[in-house]
């Protein structure tokens, strides 16, 4: 089959339209509290076989592009994790991505078979599939709830993990040996498998962000390709290696988002660009895989509801109960970890392994999945920003009043803070001079109303205003926390804090 010229023009332009629609749809389902994969998913749908007509029934081509897809998420998703944040809580999220991960296998297996009456290799991999988080799916929804950063850390540490031992188990079972060698045989090539990806990530990771730092590249825009690069080495260089690829990729990610690289900001930028398209790209893709006429049957839809009543009020309780439980986690916490476990591209995608397969019955778990996926959403998506205010973890310490951009000053070692002070922000009416910036930090221009101004200590904020404040490096995270405690606390927070 040859693609010529002419082919190319129209694949450019349903490509663009569909991209701008997708792009659009990104602020709709921000103002309707919706993950913006349904709207993605509608899309590939829409222009579907039973829509405009495009068909696309490639199983193993979607599979391969899913993972594609996944890597460059997984990447974003590393390089725009702090590390000083997740650090309190990786454990929590490691402990949800393993155990958690088993039990809410083990528990779906034995009630996919015995109340849904499937075979013991479609319960498994029905279990499987299911088992991972989706973190765009979650934080596209809590953007704007004030959650404690213990919470959104487990959540982002545990989805960022998950996806590795889920990729292996579903691709085991796909091949109907999950448990060939053993109970223990299974559990030491898991352990195995991750322990060596998480390794190579990290030996990527390190390498790459001393020679970035030592090697004085011709052009600013070829450091966004290199860090790139050397995360999809990590996945690449892992996989060939017959270790978890995905492990690797977020690990190496996870160690230059946190290290001290010339034009940071620009690579993540840069890479979470990719990702947004990454995500638009594999949703339309998964949309078209399905067909409508097969997704509205009777048994499909039966299915799908009570596989998803299972995994949201049985499987997935006890398997953060059984992750939290040691942590001194409170009720209300895990009560909300339970409730957010929001599933999205990852289960869709996992379930085109065994349709690549040839595996009986696949069909169908493809269509349950996808089934699953948009009701779990659309049911669980907005009652978030409600439970959290219900269970009362949201947290005054973590109001997002104050807007916060950063953009580097690279041969000053610096970093310059752009500030919007909102309108819940208690720092209108505070002057300059009481904000007790740590020593080298300052403010050096008040933005309002169009007009500039280099402020004085005794230059009076308002609501509204925007300010540009230099820092060092080294002290920008006290910087930021400074600035968040007076929007919090106002004038007196420097006493508040010496207080306690």
């Amino acid at each position: 089959m040859t693609f010529d010229v002419e082919q190319l023009d129209q694949a450019l332009l349903l490509g663009s339209a569909v991209l701008l629609v997708a792009i659009v749809a990104v602020r709709l389902s921000f103002v309707v509290g919706l993950p913006s994969l349904l709207f993605y998913l509608l899309l590939g749908v829409l222009i579907g076989e039973d829509g405009l007509g495009i068909a696309f029934d490639d199983a193993s081509l979607a599979h391969a592009l899913g993972f594609g897809a996944l890597v460059i998420i997984l990447t974003e998703g590393g390089l725009t994790t702090s590390w000083p944040e997740i650090r309190p809580v990786i454990r929590t999220g490691a402990l949800l991505a393993t155990v958690g991960v088993a039990v809410s296998v083990g528990i779906m297996t034995v009630l996919a078979h015995f109340v849904l009456g499937f075979e013991w290799q479609l319960a498994v991999l029905l279990a499987a599939v299911t088992a991972p988080t989706d973190a765009a799916a979650v934080f596209s929804v809590l953007r704007k709830v004030p959650l404690p950063r213990r919470v959104t850390g487990a959540l982002e540490a545990e989805s960022g993990l998950n996806d590795a031992p889920t990729v292996l188990l579903v691709s085991l079972a796909a091949e109907g040996d999950v448990f060939a060698h053993g109970l223990v045989g299974f559990v030491g090539i898991v352990v195995l498998e991750l322990g060596g990806g998480v390794v190579i990530g990290l030996v990527v990771g390190l390498t790459g962000a001393w020679v970035m730092r030592h090697v004085a590249l011709p052009s600013s825009g070829l450091y966004p390709l290199a860090v790139l690069s050397h995360c999809v080495l990590a996945y690449a260089g892992a996989a060939s290696l017959h270790t978890s690829g995905f492990a690797a990729v977020y690990a190496a990610a996870l160690v230059l988002g946190n290290a001290e690289l010339p034009h940071r900001a620009a690579s993540r930028s840069f890479v979470e660009g990719l990702g947004w398209l990454s995500q638009i790209g594999l949703f339309v893709m998964l949309g078209l895989l399905a067909s409508p006429g097969r997704l509205v049957n009777g048994d499909t839809l039966w299915h799908a509801v009570v596989a998803g009543l299972i995994l949201t009020v049985v499987a997935r309780p006890l398997s953060v109960l059984a992750s939290g439980v040691w942590q001194r986690w409170s009720l209300p916490d895990l009560t909300f970890l339970s409730w957010a476990g929001l599933r999205g591209a990852v289960p869709i995608v996992l379930a085109t392994i065994p349709l690549a397969a040839g595996v009986d019955g696949a069909t169908e778990l493809f269509d349950i999945v996808f089934v699953l996926v948009v009701i779990d959403t659309l049911v669980t998506s907005p009652t978030l920003p409600w439970l959290a205010k219900r269970l009362g973890i949201t947290v005054a310490g973590e109001v997002r009043d104050l807007d916060v951009e950063s953009a580097p000053l690279e041969r000053l070692a610096a970093d310059l803070l752009e500030i919007r002070i909102t309108k819940r922000s208690r720092m209108h009416g505070v002057e300059v001079g009481e904000l007790r910036l740590p020593a080298g930090a300052s403010v050096a221009l008040v933005v309002r109303d169009g007009a500039t101004t280099v402020p004085t200590d005794r230059t009076v904020l308002r609501t509204g205003d925007d300010l540009l404040v230099v820092t060092p490096r080294k002290i920008k995270e006290q910087t930021e926390q400074r600035l968040r405690a007076v929007s919090q606390r106002g004038r007196l927070a420097h006493w508040m804090d010496r207080d306690e």
